[in-house]
């Protein structure tokens, strides 16, 4: 019962929480955008969440963003039940979407560019006699490395590693592992060259 009374005063409050946090610095880290609900995202310190960003780990959802992030205007964290967990250092630029269904992990100096989608999760849809939204979603989760670089619009899609130290070319569409220190590119990507 109490948690259901503190469940709704913050989905009431949190449009109001973000934007009094705009302005705010607790500890070295600043808030500006709407974090739904506070207590299941964890922020490390000199770390900046920017007005307009939103981080939603509703559903007994977990966010854990290390030190030193950026977490720009209009980018989104959306757990959807799932745990996202982001290391030192990682950027994650304005539109960027990612979803948090099967388990996102990014490592340490990562760099995700604008617009760039990364989804844990797929649908069913193996039953043609049945709606595909009835038949439920599968999620297998997504790593990505230390030392990754992600082109603008880039698509990440379930069940994929991307290696230590790799670049995604902008616009890609990743559906395969990644080998440590590739420069990948196209849709479907694949790797064009090593960085070794």
């Amino acid at each position: 019962m109490i948690r259901t009374i503190i469940k709704a005063i913050s989905a009431y409050m949190y449009p109001v929480l973000g934007r009094v946090t705009n302005r705010c610095s607790w500890s070295s880290r600043t808030f500006g955008g709407y974090i739904i609900p506070f207590w299941n995202v964890r922020i490390g310190k000199e770390s900046t969440i920017s007005p307009g960003a939103l981080l939603n780990a509703e559903n007994e959802g977990k966010i854990v963003i290390g030190s030193h992030c950026y977490i720009c205007i209009q980018a989104m964290l959306l757990c959807y039940g799932g745990r996202i967990e982001l290391g030192d250092y990682v950027g994650i630029n304005p539109f960027a979407i990612l979803y948090g269904h099967g388990g996102l992990y990014i490592g340490n100096h990562v760099s995700i560019a604008a617009g760039t989608i990364i989804i844990p999760a797929n649908h069913i849809f193996s039953d043609p006699t049945k709606f595909i939204h009835q038949q439920g979603m599968e999620a297998k989760g997504i790593r990505i490395e230390d030392n990754v670089w992600i082109g603008s619009h880039v698509t990440v899609l379930d069940g994929v590693t991307i290696g230590k130290g790799s670049v995604i070319g902008a616009g890609s569409v990743v559906t395969k592992d990644i080998p440590p220190y590739s420069v990948a590119v196209g849709v479907p990507c694949k790797v064009i060259k090593k960085r070794e």
